[in-house]
């Protein structure tokens, strides 16, 4: 059954698609791969566009962004636990079987986990309005029901059982998702459709779109998709634990990099990005690095200049590498706009094929200036006494057509 099917089903009709779910002979790897990674991959990107582009309206602070590379390391955090987070509670599911009259089946509980938190990941596209939050968390507590159906067609528990079953797997739940969430809060401290995925048809004949359209890179992207899920299936098959966890970041790389897979490029190509002087400023610091997971790292060059009077700038230049898909999304979804209040002036625009974010305050003089070059290249000035314009000309100055040039660099088939 397709994916978009399966969704529309467990939500709308659960009690009839519970048994269809309960005959099928699906492998972890299926589930895994064909189910989970896209539903939580949409709901990952959906995330960080939320957090890192639109960001958060607080009450006398303005709107809070989390940083980009906090952003992406929360992002990969996020994508891998889910992975990790349905495995312990298919184990929980079936460790708990016997004490609720049901019978133990690993293949059973991995289902009943996997389509039981299928609200959760729909409900993640809402987090692109940050404000959505709590209706999201409503749409999420829809899960709570379908476990509860699940688990007696599944586990073949006795029905007058399952509101006690799935009040202790919910509270286990609970507990799990409470340690991945100090575990993440860590990340960000140490960082600092699927039918619209492939071809679409009507009338009789097949829709095309450009492959550099929204459309057309999502079209690219689900077949990358399918690709890795072929992949994945293959490894599990073979029975080699090495492909398999080839296969598993092959997936994970597929959903963050959008479809597109890039090895970052060294911290020696950036560093030349990271001049010696900076908005008139002599530089005071360097620093470069490059890390993350495998198929998923990122590197980094940052310069720190100052007067010793009170200006201060900190620069970053990032390739954002095989996370790239992520600062894709943000372009494609074309998010613009303006806000001025209480003397804070915030500002994100498309120039050209760039996408550009400015802030500044009007009253102590602190701005930033971030612009996403050839969506993939992140250079970001925050400036303590420097007024934006200094920032934004001083970031043009910048030899941003050599990041352009490097915008193909290091891609994997």
């Amino acid at each position: 059954m397709g994916l978009v099917d399966r969704v529309k089903n467990i939500l709308l009709t659960p009690k009839t698609e519970w048994p269809v779910i309960a005959g099928e002979n699906s492998t972890t790897a299926e589930l895994m791969g064909g189910y989970v990674a896209p539903l939580a991959g949409i709901a990952v990107l959906c995330g960080f566009v939320g957090n890192s582009v639109v960001g958060m309206s607080l009450p006398f602070v303005g709107t809070y962004r989390t940083p980009i590379l906090a952003g992406i390391g929360v992002a990969v955090f996020s994508f891998a636990m889910a992975f990790v987070g349905i495995f312990i509670m298919s184990l929980i599911i079936n460790a708990l079987a016997s004490t609720f009259g049901a019978q133990k089946n690993p293949a059973q509980a991995m289902k009943v986990a996997v389509y039981s938190y299928t609200p959760a990941w729909i409900a993640g596209i809402l987090g692109i309005i940050p404000a959505l939050g709590l209706i999201g968390v409503l749409i999420s507590l829809y899960g709570l029901y379908l476990l509860y159906l699940g688990l007696p067609r599944l586990m073949r528990n006795p029905e007058e059982k399952s509101i006690g079953y799935t009040a202790v797997v919910v509270v286990c739940a609970i507990v799990v998702g409470f340690v991945i969430s100090l575990m993440a809060g860590g990340v960000m401290a140490l960082t600092g459709g699927a039918g619209m995925m492939g071809a679409m048809s009507g009338g009789g004949s097949a829709v095309t779109f450009d492959k550099d359209s929204p459309m057309g890179k999502l079209e690219g992207f689900g077949k990358q998709m399918e690709e890795a899920g072929k992949k994945m299936e293959a490894a599990q098959k073979s029975g080699d634990t090495k492909a398999q966890m080839a296969a598993a970041t092959e997936v994970m790389g597929a959903v963050l990099g959008g479809g597109k897979r890039f090895e970052p490029v060294g911290i020696e190509q950036l560093k030349p990005l990271v001049p010696e002087s900076f908005a008139g400023l002599p530089r005071t610091g360097t620093s470069a690095g490059k890390g993350g997971p495998p198929g998923l790292q990122t590197s980094k060059a940052e310069g720190r200049y100052g007067d010793g009077a009170g200006k201060e700038i900190e620069l970053e230049v990032t390739d954002t590498g095989g996370a790239s898909g992520l600062m894709g999304l943000a372009g494609w979804m074309n998010i613009q706009g303006e806000k001025e209040s209480g003397g804070r002036v915030e500002r994100t625009r498309k120039e050209g094929n760039r996408m550009v974010h400015e802030e500044y305050s009007k009253q102590d003089n602190e701005a930033e200036f971030t612009v996403v070059v050839a969506e993939r290249f992140v250079v970001s000035a925050h400036g303590r006494g420097v007024p934006i314009d200094g920032l934004r000309s001083a970031v043009g100055s910048l030899d941003l057509a050599k990041l352009e040039s490097m915008k193909d660099a290091g891609a994997k088939k």
